[in-house]
């Protein structure tokens, strides 16, 4: 019996995704959800525009309110009513960022329901959201991480001296206090030192009121960059080129230089870094992608010292997906537009279909 030739491969994935219905799924209930909305109806509108004749059959956008609502045709339903509404469904194209869209809980979830999604599988999703639980897994691969100590709202009521002591060991060079779940540097504190204001104090509080635990890292000085994988519907693996991301003076890579007009200028390819460190960040963002078990896409986050290994500070499996998103930047740069980009994302999804447990 012969085998499918690459022509016919990727004429059934068109086919497939030629006679989908894809369902868009963004906002939802955590502090990216504004992010999200951006995302969500960005990557609707890129599928929902068929000039070309290589999209959806179907596209549904589909927003999650604040309480875990699905909206679907004006409707604002339970999740299980709206997988009815949606009928018959192929894929559900995720456009969530944080919470319960990428810790892993929905993707269980649909999963249970035997429902195709774009994007890492649950058990990566959980692994890549825990920042702390990360770090043991690449650490282990041999890629290297800051500086850290991770720190429960009941520890420090008990110990905060101990505490402070511990964190204090971590460096002299200053800290990051970042939630340990979550993104878009939401609660996110630089600290200079770990009294006054902002202290030690403040960023702890700050990350506590989300309910969440808090990773404590040293600073590392040197170049901030990300780097996207991008898996094909073929499940070979793209590495694209880092971003270079240069906040504005005095500040770090928070939420207003992440999405402000006047926020961080970002480069494609890098300007402040070799070739060669280059090839290197693209290396260990593969490695990582691998060591995390993610699916479909990823982007890894690094600062690249003067001296020695990159330093990877988080593995995103939901990365933002505007066109002026950091992931679509990176695939520009190889050819990949954004409209390409969002099929992609689709084709391969509908090629690694999760058969219901």
């Amino acid at each position: 019996m012969s085998l499918p030739t690459v022509a016919a491969l990727e004429s059934s994935r068109a086919s497939a995704l030629a006679s989908a219905h894809v369902a868009v799924v963004f906002g939802g209930t955590s502090g990216e959800r504004a992010v999200s909305l951006i995302t969500g109806r960005d990557v609707a509108a890129a599928l929902s525009n068929d000039a070309d004749g290589r999209g959806p059959k179907r596209v549904t956008a589909v927003e999650l309110d604040a309480t875990g609502r699905w909206c679907v045709g004006g409707e604002w339903l339970a999740p299980s009513d709206a997988l009815r509404a949606l009928a018959p469904l192929d894929l559900v194209f995720l456009g969530l960022h944080g919470g319960d869209g990428e810790n892993g809980t929905l993707q269980g979830w649909l999963e249970l329901q035997g429902v195709a999604y774009t994007g890492s599988g649950a058990q990566a999703s959980a692994l890549c959201m825990d920042k702390f639980a990360l770090r043991g897994v690449v650490l282990q691969k041999g890629l290297r991480v800051a500086p850290g100590e991770c720190v429960s709202a009941a520890e420090w009521r008990r110990e905060a001296t101990s505490v402070r002591a511990r964190i204090d060991a971590l460096g002299s060079d200053g800290w990051f206090v970042k939630p340990r779940s979550g993104g878009s540097s939401v609660a996110t504190t630089s600290l200079k030192t770990l009294d006054g204001r902002p202290g030690l104090d403040s960023a702890l509080a700050a990350v506590f009121a989300i309910g969440d635990d808090a990773l404590v890292e040293a600073r590392v000085r040197g170049v901030e960059l990300s780097c996207g994988v991008f898996e094909g519907a073929d499940g070979t693996l793209r590495v694209l080129p880092p971003v270079e991301i240069q906040p504005r003076a005095g500040a770090f890579f928070d939420y207003e230089e992440k999405y402000a007009a006047n926020g961080a200028q970002e480069f494609c390819p890098p300007r402040s870094i070799s070739a060669e460190a280059c090839s290197r960040v693209q290396a260990l963002a593969r490695a990582a992608h691998e060591a995390a078990r993610c699916s479909g896409y990823s982007r890894t986050d690094f600062i690249v010292p003067a001296q020695g290994e990159p330093v990877l500070l988080e593995v995103n499996t939901l990365p933002g997906l505007t066109p002026r998103s950091l992931l679509p930047q990176e695939a520009a740069v190889v050819g990949i537009d954004y409209r390409s980009l969002c099929l992609g994302l689709a084709e391969g999804a509908l090629a690694r279909r999760r058969p219901a447990p």
